[in-house]
């Protein structure tokens, strides 16, 4: 990769230090980051101008803003691991910040996916720095190469996908996605979708490009099958929850979900293009593109959800329909950011979905030359191989992904209608006299999208020249004609899939009485119905059994000892009938009773004489001896299993340094 500059802190935050560095595909997310915080800092003015706490908002943009420069500037995952954990939770408060019940809901939810992701990403990364000797990208693909055993690489990188995976809002670890945007203010919501899910595409990037490639695996296309096949489910289910949505900002979100399956995709892509032997830079420039207009595109459209949200205090569509008929700035932004996201030609959203549509196409055309199966069986299961290599199989991929875009037309057309086309029944001569103030901000990145889009050899091109190095991919051998007939033809199957999508699905099943019905079952909610029953009923019961068993166990071990190693002396041994201590201080206790009971003339009213209280604490002091004495035993024991693991694992460690 050619750097522009590196800055190197040693010492902070452990030996390793902070390496910073600068070049093209960092350049242009810096920029990016600058510009999406710019655009989205003027919108909070207005936006937040009523909120009480705005000052704790603030405070914490510009802290997530700090991080998030630090992970695209990261010249080494640990670095980008120091400053991935500062951004998850700084930015957590931007979906608690207003303390409603759903909105610690979803900020739990959004804590507990990054701290989980933030532990495996972790292990990942100790694990790697042991096999590699090192976390400086730069340095990660040389010191791959030197590494006998590569199944371990495989559990590392699993372990870091995980990690950056639960960031990027990768399905199955999406969930905090549908549940942090609708809650978070909207220049948050921007944020959070269009750059901060970037910076877990960034670490994909790093250890797909760096690590599993086609000269360290010999060939071996399971990276990059596993990522294709990750970003196939997370690009339709996300399409699907949109289609299904009746809140905006959550389509949106899903919307979101969605993308970031398009993205990984490209990346996918990229690795199975390299292990064929081909040129992957149309999968690496389509996936980059992609990057910088899904960016874009929630920007120009979380922002104009925002604007609604700012009026209405509402995001329902059937509550909110109607309200942009004549707000003409309102909905020339959303226009420009729907057709950009649904891939219409002459619009940027379709230079980047041909070049990760062609990635598929090469694909199956080099399939279809080469009998893939046979050469990429070395280093992999024939079974896996047989799919990576099946034809039919990229045929379906690509229909998916023609049919993702045709849904993700069919949502956005859902959304356009319903709040720039139809009339509100109740409210629309209020919705029509309502002005908008504050939306001005939002033209500049609309206009950048169909300027991007029209242009895109002058534009798109040397943007995707800029960035390309980062992957590891060489130059373009020619020029794609994005205007030509066969990639139009692309496009355009996408959207006719999604006008019959939007008048078949959207016009008649998922409305009722001329009302948007969210007609999705609660099941599908996969927080709600498998991770929340896993984490809070399941694994608490069956860890309490097994720590049940455990102290049965323990206690069956004790009461072993007790009858064979450490069989406890006779009872009489415990109880000393002739103690001085007892009967001393039993004695002072009963002859101060008798000199009370005489003093107060006990025995001519005819009260009976005090009982002595030596028996008492004989019972007393045969207790605590007993207790004690147990006390000592278990202490004993206690030692005894310490010691014995402790044996245990000294042994492990040799076992593990000798071999």
């Amino acid at each position: 990769m050619m750097e522009y500059g590196e800055f190197v802190l040693p010492g902070f935050c452990g030996p390793p230090g902070i390496h910073l560095c600068l070049d093209g595909f960092r350049l242009i997310y810096v920029l990016m980051a600058v510009f999406m915080w710019a655009v989205s800092g003027v919108f909070s003015r207005k936006y937040m101008a009523h909120y009480e706490k705005k000052g704790r908002f603030y405070l914490f943009f510009w802290l997530t803003f700090l991080a998030t420069l630090g992970v695209f500037l990261s010249a080494d995952l640990y670095t980008t691991f120091i400053f991935f954990e500062i951004m998850s939770f700084t930015s957590y408060v931007w979906v608690a910040f207003d303390e409603r019940k759903e909105s610690l809901r979803a900020a739990e939810t959004y804590l507990a996916v990054a701290v989980i992701g933030g532990l495996m990403m972790l292990m990942g990364l100790f694990l790697l720095y042991h096999l590699l000797g090192t976390l400086e990208m730069d340095k990660l693909h040389q010191a791959a190469l030197k590494v006998a055993d590569k199944r371990q690489l495989y559990l590392a990188g699993g372990l870091l996908l995980f990690g950056f995976g639960a960031k990027a809002g990768c399905f199955p670890l999406h969930i905090w996605l549908p549940k942090a945007h609708p809650v978070a203010p909207a220049p948050a919501s921007a944020l959070l979708s269009g750059i901060l899910t970037k910076s877990g595409i960034f670490g994909i990037i790093v250890i797909s490009c760096q690590i599993f490639t086609a000269d360290i695996f010999a060939g071996d296309g399971s990276w990059g099958f596993l990522i294709a096949v990750l970003g196939t489910i997370t690009m339709f289910w996300g399409a699907f929850l949109a289609l299904f949505s009746i809140d905006l900002k959550k389509t949106l979100a899903c919307s979101s979900v969605s993308q970031i399956g398009f993205i990984l995709v490209g990346i996918g892509m990229y690795g199975l293009l390299s292990a064929a032997g081909e040129n992957p830079s149309i999968a690496a420039r389509g996936t980059f593109l992609h990057m910088v207009n899904h960016s874009l595109f929630k920007l120009v459209l979380f922002l104009c959800a925002g604007a609604v949200f700012m009026k209405l205090h509402q995001l329902d569509l059937n509550e909110i329909r109607g309200f942009g008929r004549k707000k003409p700035v309102l909905k020339f932004c959303f226009l420009m950011g729907a057709l950009g996201i649904t891939g219409v030609p002459f619009w940027s959203g379709y230079v980047s979905k041909t070049l990760l549509h062609e990635g598929i196409v090469e694909y199956q055309m080099i399939l279809a030359e080469q009998n893939m199966p046979s050469e990429l069986l070395s280093g992999s299961a024939a079974g896996i191989m047989a799919w990576i290599g099946n034809p039919a199989v990229w045929k379906a991929a690509e229909w998916i992904f023609l049919l993702s875009g045709g849904i993700t037309a069919a949502y956005m057309l859902k959304l356009f209608v319903a709040v720039f086309v139809e009339k509100n029944p109740k409210r629309q001569s209020e919705f029509d006299a309502m002005k908008m103030s504050g939306t001005a901000v939002i033209l500049i990145p609309a206009v950048f999208l169909p300027v991007l889009g029209s242009l895109p050899s002058v534009t798109m091109d040397r943007l995707a020249d800029l960035g390309q190095s980062f992957f590891r991919a060489e130059e373009m051998e020619h020029a794609v004609d994005y205007f030509s007939m066969v990639n139009l033809k692309g496009s355009l199957i996408s959207l006719f899939i999604g006008l019959i999508l939007y008048f078949v699905l959207v016009r008649g099943l998922l409305m009722k009485e001329n009302r948007y019905e969210d007609r999705l079952p609660r099941w599908f909610d996969l927080e709600n119905s498998v991770y929340r029953p896993i984490l809070q009923v399941f694994l608490p019961n069956l860890f309490g059994l097994l720590c049940r068993i455990l102290d049965s166990l323990t206690d069956g071990l004790i009461l072993l000892a007790r009858k064979t190693t450490h069989r406890q002396l006779k009872e009489k041994v415990y109880v000393n009938e002739e103690n001085k201590a007892a009967v001393i201080i039993g004695g002072f206790i009963d002859g101060w009773h008798l000199l009370l009971f005489k003093f107060r003339g006990g025995s001519k009213k005819g009260l009976k004489a005090p009982k002595s209280c030596i028996p008492e604490l004989k019972q007393e002091e045969r207790l605590f001896l007993l207790v004690g004495k147990m006390v000592d035993e278990s202490f004993s024991f206690g030692l005894l299993l310490f010691t014995i693991g402790l044996c245990a694992t000294l042994g492990y460690l040799l076992f593990a340094f000798l071999v």
